[in-house]
């Protein structure tokens, strides 16, 4: 991997050019970094962070031909094409990973490029209204943590091979909430899908049966950041959705650092127990085999949970439950892990064996 930071088109690029000419070479994982964090970020650096890569790309152009991951942080395309930039030069790119990056902020960027070898794309804070994937045929695997839009910020066109895609964001003020099943809409073949609320209120409108064509062959699931004090049951309904699933993952959020105060209040809403009526009382999960709870307590919701989930799947073979894994992004990860509900992950075997009973 080449990894440049800031001012990075003169000697770097030469080499890098050098190196391609003699053979040596062929599959460049360019990573353009920045030093500063995004909120830091004025928005004429961005623009400029942009004019510098379009740059770098005109004056290097034997880059473009072994390019096949870029990792790009801190960039607003508002003054250029950033569909021209990403897919018209970059013609081998398979892997792209965009960190704070936008066409301008709060606008729609339209992906169409049926020639494009893209597999993976990845994107964190990035301020768009909307990503319309119109036609990506190669693209496996998508992974959005945290959008701006209001309402849905994705939409699907012609995906045949997507087969994972990783959706997570806390819920602000200004999120509506959108209907899951359109913004599926258009995908046919996805096998994994996570789904991550980061401990705020649900993202997503209630929906059960609109989900199972979207739904239809899923075979791993993962639902994480739902909040310690929320009922687990409302999952339930992704199981009914969802009859090919083989593994449910759930992951609860708790985090010492995380205050519900004022300053807290100002950016997130009101979190909202989730409280979805089941349509098919009795149905069952016949290829569910694995179930994995994370940052059990042994609450009352948490074992209710289980339960209903054995009551549905009767070739069930493995229940996993654990303590919370901590995040390096905490603030509290130096500090001993403590619990707003006052309980702790059983330790002892008597302690266990009384969950078990249960």
């Amino acid at each position: 991997a080449a990894y440049l930071i800031n001012n990075f088109s003169g000697d770097v690029g030469a080499l890098l050019i050098d190196a391609i000419d003699r053979g040596t070479l062929k599959d460049l994982d360019l990573i353009i970094m920045d030093e500063k964090d995004p909120p830091d970020c004025r928005d004429e650096e961005m623009l400029q962070k942009a004019q510098d890569l379009n740059g770098f790309f005109n004056a290097c152009p034997s880059v473009l031909y072994c390019l096949t991951k870029l990792s790009l942080y801190n960039a607003c395309f508002d003054q250029l094409d950033i569909h021209h930039i990403l897919f018209d030069f970059c013609k081998q790119l398979k892997h792209l990973a965009l960190f704070h990056c936008d066409a301008g902020r709060g606008s729609i960027w339209k992906i169409d490029a049926p020639h494009s070898k893209l597999g993976i794309l990845e994107l964190y804070t990035c301020c768009l209204e909307k990503l319309e994937v119109v036609c990506l045929p190669k693209l496996e695997k998508l992974h959005w943590d945290t959008w701006i839009s209001h309402y849905s910020p994705l939409s699907f066109g012609f995906v045949p091979s997507l087969r994972q895609l990783n959706l997570s964001c806390g819920a602000t003020v200004h999120h509506k909430g959108f209907n899951l099943s359109e913004l599926l809409h258009g995908t046919s073949d996805i096998h994994t899908l996570t789904l991550d609320f980061q401990g705020e209120k649900l993202w997503m409108h209630r929906e059960i049966r609109q989900l199972r064509t979207a739904f239809n062959k899923i075979r791993k699931l993962y639902v994480h950041g739902i909040f310690v004090e929320f009922d687990l049951l409302w999952t339930i309904a992704f199981l009914e959705a969802a009859p090919s699933v083989e593994l449910f993952h759930i992951q609860m959020w708790e985090h010492k650092c995380d205050v519900d105060d004022e300053a807290r209040r100002r950016t997130f809403t009101e979190r909202i127990n989730p409280s979805w009526e089941l349509e098919s009382v009795g149905s069952k999960n016949l290829l569910l085999t694995g179930l994995q709870l994370v940052g059990f307590l042994a609450l009352k919701q948490q074992i209710t949970f289980i339960r209903a989930v054995l009551e549905r799947a009767p070739n069930l073979q493995r229940v996993r439950t654990l303590s919370h894994v901590r995040t390096e992004d905490c603030d509290a990860i130096s500090t001993p892990w403590c619990s707003s509900t006052g309980l702790v992950f059983p330790k002892s075997k008597d302690e266990q064996d009384a969950i078990v009973k249960q």
